[in-house]
């Protein structure tokens, strides 16, 4: 639920929106208005709900910082059977959110002013919501008042930061007549801003829209002023940034910096697992005396059959762990998924988690050495930061983001964050080492190391990276394509979008910390039903595992844009880094790959078009 400054319904949010389109700093666009998702500082979190996942609160605290100290859901009203009252103070728990941008246009006079102004009034609809709206009550134009729209420029730079567009100064070149009435007209249908005009009714000054945007832009916008709408502040020293102009709701106004971790079980028997499952509430429980009191208010009816003293003891043996382990967790999410599940033991399966390991497909028994349906799992992820103009995903690593591109959730250090909690459905496909490291050493994979290698030092040097870092190896590269291969087969039949996959790719080499890693699991992770509805287990099965992976491969010879993709390279451009993949092969949603279409080649996988390079493909044996 989103709600403006004056405590007014506006909208809904689902909770995965929280996270990855309409977070914090984030602008959403309703019928009538466009707000501002303010930050943490302005949040209620009365209603909100703690989720426990310890992984994912170490890996936060390393990436944003040591004070964050719980992982709250996004606040949600009560539940309630019968009628609500509109006047109920639980009809106003949600989102704070701020209308944004300021500016107003009347679509009848075409009057363009702030809403600090008074030009302007608001009407709200208590039934309605989605209808209330700002309207221009002395409009000289129309019977009546129209409803005004956002208008929609906007500013941005690098540093995160967002402003009004600052329409006084550009329509007057810098030289403020003096306060006269701002227009914007439309000419032509087209819609672009070489026909859209601002003019002002005082002296007469008028700047086309063009002006804004591209090289003129540079040369006839101000300076950043350091602005954080979302934190009603500006950066102390300003900003020494370029204002680059945007248009309202454009797609690198906001992008999500997130982390996300797999809840896995590390106890065997049925006391730990509870344990760990209500860790939020137990942790708390600071003594016998506390958690006996918490026994009586009902908190731990799943408890039932325990005794205080074994619970009590398991608490503390659990809280031993913790404080034991909590560091190397927070370096490393993903190793201890790859332990659970190439070890796959059944003995610890849970609610949250349950895995049955199955056969190889036929065919490919000495490419895989385990398939693991993933029956249930749970994923909870947390939302960190964001950037603006420029994408995380032009970054290897989150870590590897500017500080000063690093935009804040909080004026102050914050003391929670944003997080949701998703369970879905996986596959998990266990490589062969033997196999991966054969295909490794073989002598005509040595230039495509250094080709590849070279792109990624390039890449990065373009990016004032340090060239020699994160270098993630032709096995990444392997087991990335073969997962975005795989997904956009198991698309077809699994009875999921192709947006409600996820991947997460487990690869290290035999000379890394905690290697050798390879594999892959494909999952289903969406807010609702969506994610377990079983149809993406039912395909792990050996039989129709083998078909689709041979459909998939198959798929990958021949691209609709070869000999173009099978031929392209990223030493053609630094600006990208995969070989032969493109959309009509490899590409993934943004939603789906972990990489933003990052260290894809499909030349490792078959041989393709490009002979000369046929030799390298691991599972050229079975074409």
């Amino acid at each position: 639920m989103a709600q403006a400054q004056t405590r007014n319904k506006v909208g809904e949010l689902r909770p995965s929106q929280i996270l990855f389109s309409a977070g914090i700093g984030s602008v959403i666009d309703l019928p009538n208005l466009s707000t501002m998702v303010m930050g943490l500082d302005d949040w209620d979190i009365t209603h909100a709900t703690e989720l426990g996942e310890e992984r994912l609160l170490a890996a936060v605290k390393r990436s944003l910082s040591h004070s964050v100290k719980r992982l709250l859901s996004p606040p949600l009203p009560p539940e309630s059977d019968s009628v609500p009252n509109l006047l109920d103070e639980s009809q106003r728990v949600g989102i704070p959110v701020s209308p944004f941008p300021t500016w107003m246009l009347c679509p009848n006079c075409r009057l363009l002013a702030p809403l600090q102004s008074g030009l302007f009034d608001l009407k709200t609809d208590r039934f309605r919501p989605d209808q209330n709206r700002y309207i221009h009550t002395n409009c000289p134009r129309g019977k009546f008042p129209p409803t005004v729209i956002p208008a929609r420029f906007l500013v941005a730079c690098k540093h995160g930061h967002l402003d009004d567009f600052p329409w006084r100064y550009f329509v007057h070149r810098g030289v403020d007549c003096g306060g006269g009435t701002l227009r914007l007209n439309e000419y032509g249908v087209s819609g672009s801003a070489a026909d859209i005009e601002v003019k002002c009714d005082g002296c007469g000054a008028n700047r086309r829209m063009s002006d804004a945007f591209g090289e003129p832009g540079k040369k006839f916008m101000p300076q950043c002023r350091g602005r954080h709408v979302h934190l009603r502040n500006f950066d102390e020293g300003g900003c020494d940034q370029q204002m680059v102009g945007i248009l309202l709701g454009a797609s690198n106004s906001w992008f999500p910096i997130t982390l996300s971790a797999l809840s896995i079980p590390t106890a065997v028997d049925k006391l730990a697992q509870l344990v760990e499952k209500h860790w939020t509430v137990l942790e708390k429980a600071v003594s016998l005396e506390v958690l006996a009191a918490f026994r009586l208010i009902g908190q731990l009816k799943e408890f039932a059959k325990y005794s205080d003293a074994e619970l009590w003891a398991q608490v503390q043996q659990k809280r031993s762990a913790t404080s034991d382990d909590g560091d190397e967790e927070s370096k490393d999410i993903k190793t201890p998924e790859w332990q659970m599940f190439s070890n796959a033991d059944t003995s610890l399966n849970s609610a949250d988690f349950w895995l049955t390991p199955v056969a190889a497909p036929k065919g490919y028994e000495s490419y895989f050495n385990k398939v693991v349906l993933v029956e249930r799992l749970r994923e909870v992820r947390a939302l960190v930061g964001f950037t603006r103009i420029e994408s995380p995903g032009d970054f290897v690593e989150t870590g590897e983001i500017p500080e000063d591109f690093w935009a804040p959730l909080s004026r102050q250090e914050p003391k929670w964050v944003p997080a949701t909690e998703v369970r879905g459905e996986g596959l998990f496909i266990q490589f062969s080492e033997q196999a991966i490291a054969q295909w490794e050493n073989l002598p005509q994979l040595k230039d495509y190391k250094k080709q590849s290698i070279e792109a990624h030092q390039r890449w990065r040097t373009a990016r004032s990276l340090d060239p020699n870092a994160n270098y993630p190896g032709v096995r990444y590269i392997l087991l990335h394509s073969f997962a975005h291969a795989l997904m956009r087969q198991l698309a077809i039949e699994c009875g999921y979008t192709a947006a409600s996959l996820r991947e997460r790719i487990y690869s290290k080499s035999p000379q890394d910390d905690n290697g050798p890693m390879a594999g892959i699991l494909i999952y289903t992770a969406a807010p609702d039903s969506e994610g377990t509805l079983g149809g993406l287990v039912s395909l792990g099965e050996p039989a129709a595992l083998g078909r689709h992976i041979d459909q998939a491969l198959d798929q990958m010879r021949l691209c609709a844009s070869d000999p173009l993709c099978a031929e392209h390279s990223p030493l053609q451009n630094p600006n990208v880094l995969h070989w032969a993949a493109c959309h009509a092969c490899l590409f993934s949603p943004e939603t789906s790959c972990e990489r933003g279409n990052k260290y894809l080649d499909r030349t490792l996988l078959i041989p393709t078009v490009k002979t000369e390079l046929s030799s390298i493909a691991f599972f050229k044996d079975l074409m």
